[in-house]
């Protein structure tokens, strides 16, 4: 099939008619694709890896009461833009997002997101100052070979796409049975993730460009784990969730809640690694306690 060569927004308006699609520009002209709806405090919500934030579209219709949701694509996944030579590390992404919230001039925020979204959320409102009210971080992703606990599939596919040569012909081959083998991976439950969202993301993967996005983001699994040295820094309040299923092991949990003094520690029941698939009323009922806090 042919490489998709400009954005496009068709999938999320499906899902959202109501919210404005736009971009955010950066100090670089690197453009982030964003979804904006409803009213109240702002709320921005960071998804995971080798997704987009459409990951989000079965929570966004239950907290629009409560929020501006402002749903982003971090730079160079889902229909952001893909700069060639660009880094995907910890600290870009932060950057990214740090740069997002100021470039909009958002006040008063609660930075939410799942697995590497959790790990930017927490990171990123360190340099956010008194921009931020709370953050709220599911199942961060900061532990050693991270999507590879997924399965023994993604074990092979995501070490397989780390390595220096064959990684770049790994990751073009990218297909959607091995995607979907992939991303049920992280779900107790492998039906919850719906098979029109793994069409989209496959049509995602097919963007000129994003096979390297893709196995860059796979192979700095490490500027995620190194990012644990920041949570100390976080001063905001700060709801720390686990599904009981996560990739995540019950010592790194502890250890990050060390890191996070006073944080609010929840676990989910019968959920994996990605919550707002499996548990997504669940995860609106965390995000919506005492928004006004």
């Amino acid at each position: 099939m042919g490489m998709e060569s400009r954005p496009n927004s068709d999938y999320t308006r499906a899902w959202s008619p109501p919210g404005d699609i736009e971009y955010a520009k950066l100090a670089d002209r690197t453009r982030l694709r964003y979804v904006k709806a409803g009213s109240g405090p702002a709320l921005i919500l960071l998804h995971t890896v080798r997704t987009q934030l459409d990951h989000f579209q079965l929570v966004i219709p239950k907290i629009l009461h409560a929020f501006t949701v402002y749903a982003i694509d971090m730079p160079g996944m889902g229909w952001s833009d893909i700069t060639p030579g660009a880094s995907y590390t910890e600290p870009a992404l932060r950057r990214g997002v740090v740069e997002f919230v100021t470039t909009l001039d958002l006040k008063d925020v609660t930075l939410a997101g799942e697995s590497m979204g959790a790990t930017v959320s927490l990171t990123a409102s360190t340099e956010l100052e008194d921009r931020v009210r709370r953050v709220v971080a599911f199942n961060p992703y900061d532990y050693s070979k991270g999507v590879g606990r997924a399965n023994r599939v993604a074990s092979i596919y995501v070490s397989s796409a780390r390595l220096p040569v064959i990684g770049p012909v790994v990751t073009r081959m990218e297909n959607q049975p091995v995607l979907g083998i992939v991303m049920r991976g992280g779900l107790l439950d492998g039906n919850k993730l719906p098979n029109h969202y793994l069409t989209e993301l496959r049509r995602v993967g097919r963007r000129r460009g994003y096979p390297r996005v893709a196995r860059e983001v796979f192979r700095n699994v490490g500027s995620m784990i190194a990012a644990r040295e920041i949570y100390g820094r976080v001063t905001v309040p700060v709801t720390l969730i686990y599904g009981d299923h996560d990739w995540s092991r019950i010592p790194e949990r502890e250890a990050n809640l060390s890191l996070l003094p006073g944080a609010q520690s929840i676990s989910l029941a019968e959920t994996g690694h990605f919550a707002a698939l499996e548990q997504p009323a669940r995860v609106a009922e965390i995000l919506l306690q005492h928004p006004d806090a």
